[in-house]
């Protein structure tokens, strides 16, 4: 058994999108690399701020994704290539308490990409042996 370090923390990261193609969009791309675990794909939001000197009223999809500390990084930076928009909402949130199966599985989803062996994450395993 994996002792879970600070690398294996679950983080919780908040991003918006214009609708729910490019939120389901970029939420498929970043579970099949690896770098979070899920995403929930929240609909209905509206969002007020101020964007050029403007303050704007539109609504967004809100996608609420889980990840580990340790690769917040590379999901900041390949998050940010697949979205649309100038400067994305991408936000980091520390979880402080979570049932411990539920931080195992997102450490495992999300390890492959840490530990650098080229080994897909479990569930993309999963999904393979299921098409063959």
């Amino acid at each position: 058994a994996r002792v879970p370090d600070d690398a294996d923390a679950v983080t919780v990261v908040l991003t918006t999108a214009p609708d729910g193609e490019t939120a389901e969009r970029i939420a498929r791309a970043l579970v099949g690399e690896g770098l979070i675990a899920c995403a929930n794909v929240v609909p209905g939001v509206t969002s007020i701020y101020r964007w050029e000197g403007e303050v704007r009223r539109d609504g967004e999809v809100l996608v609420v994704m889980k990840t580990t500390r340790g690769r917040l990084a590379a999901l900041f930076g390949r998050a940010a290539e697949l979205h649309p928009y100038e400067v994305p909402e991408l936000l980091a949130l520390d979880v402080s308490a979570g049932l411990p199966a539920y931080g195992r599985w997102v450490a495992d989803e999300t390890q492959a990409g840490v530990r650098g062996d080229g080994e897909p994450p479990r569930a993309t395993r999963i999904e393979n042996a299921a098409q063959e």
